[in-house]
């Protein structure tokens, strides 16, 4: 029995088994089965897969996965925004590798993967569709693009086969601490009330993955699931922007329902329409900010500008400059929103905010 095979008569397996507390145990098992078995069929095999056209190197400030059904207008989309050509036409994979093209916006360069249109069956392999799967979760984020006049299922669809290798959108990684020991047996905490899992079924999932001896301690309530996403350690969190083409060819009511879903945005391609709109939401979904650098009795530098993430402190834009520069920072004076009162002066922690200016005083 091949690995595909024991894949399907496990999902045969849950969708026939009757979901209620005499049949947790048992359906804990059959997920962390699945789950190992999803993970091998991951693996890349002895042989190096021929998938010419799909190592495109990172660059630019960050990376955006363009996926979706074959002819949704991902190429169209791409030949839009940037200034490379994708060959796009009305029949289905008119995209067979993956071609990146560059946003330029608010001074920062986003990498844009077009990549072939994906299709059912793609995790196990079909369509090419491990080769984009594996292109996509070296992305920041995924740029899901969907065909407004044929509904969610294509969603559906396409969330699934992600989910199936290992990438979850618009999730938080779970709050489990989990680590091997070599000896010990397993010991079990949890800080709060588990209402989805208990110890034993903790102890049937370890099991099923051959550890015995093991530190868990749960820091929210977290189903098996969860904690299998824990155990094998190769899930990748990604935030995800759903993007409905070819609104013009639905009615108004339709747009409207559209637009008002979790982290969509409705957009037409070929009448160009909310295309702004969709790169300002790109730019809040990467997380990116820009902070201009100034030099003592000079004005700042608006034409160029660094650019970072959220979160970033006054020791990332350090780095940023130049990777010497911490061993002789003395302080830092910044201008803008981050600040009490401009310009502050402020140390290596300091968190910069979006248009922030600051100036590096050296020792």
């Amino acid at each position: 029995m091949g690995i595909l095979e024991r894949i399907s008569e496990i999902e045969k397996e849950i969708s026939r088994t009757q979901k209620n507390k005499a049949t947790e145990y048992h359906l804990g098992v059959l997920k962390a089965k699945l789950a190992k078995y999803r993970s091998q069929l991951l693996e890349p095999t002895g042989k190096k897969e021929k998938g010419e056209g799909f190592d495109v190197m990172k660059s630019g400030d960050a990376r955006v996965a363009l996926i979706g059904f074959p002819s949704v207008g991902k190429s169209t989309l791409l030949n839009i925004m940037t200034d490379t050509h994708s060959e796009s036409a009305a029949y289905e994979f008119t995209t067979l590798t993956c071609i990146p093209g560059v946003i330029q916006y608010k001074g920062a360069n986003i990498q844009l993967l077009d990549l072939p249109g994906i299709i059912e069956g793609a995790a196990a392999g079909k369509g090419r569709g491990r080769q984009v799967i594996a292109v996509a979760r070296t992305a920041d984020l995924v740029l899901m693009m969907l065909d407004a006049t044929k509904g969610e299922i294509q969603k559906q669809l396409l969330e699934k086969e992600l989910e199936t290798v290992g990438i979850r959108l618009n999730k938080q990684k779970p709050n489990i601490y989990f680590k091997i020991k070599k000896a010990g047996g397993i010991s079990f905490n949890a800080m709060c009330n588990l209402t989805k899992c208990d110890e034993k079924l903790v102890q049937m999932v370890l099991h099923e993955y051959k550890i015995f001896n093991a530190e868990v301690l749960f820091r929210e309530d977290c189903s098996a699931d969860e904690l299998i996403d824990v155990i094998n350690r190769n899930r990748v969190y990604l935030p995800c922007l759903y993007v409905y083409n070819k609104v013009d060819q639905v009615s108004i009511e339709e747009v409207d329902r559209l637009a008002h879903l979790p982290n969509s945005i409705v957009v037409s391609c070929n009448m160009r329409l909310n295309l702004d709109y969709l790169l300002e939401k790109l730019w809040e979904y990467l997380a990116l900010i820009r902070v201009y650098t100034k030099k003592r009795g000079e004005p700042p530098d608006f034409e160029g500008g660094l650019i970072l993430r959220r979160g970033a402190t006054v020791e990332h834009v350090c780095h940023a400059i130049h990777r010497t520069i911490v061993n002789v920072f003395k302080y830092a004076l910044v201008w803008g929103t981050s600040t009490k009162y401009s310009p502050q002066r402020v140390g290596l922690q300091h968190v910069v905010h979006h248009e922030d200016v600051i100036q590096i005083v050296k020792k």
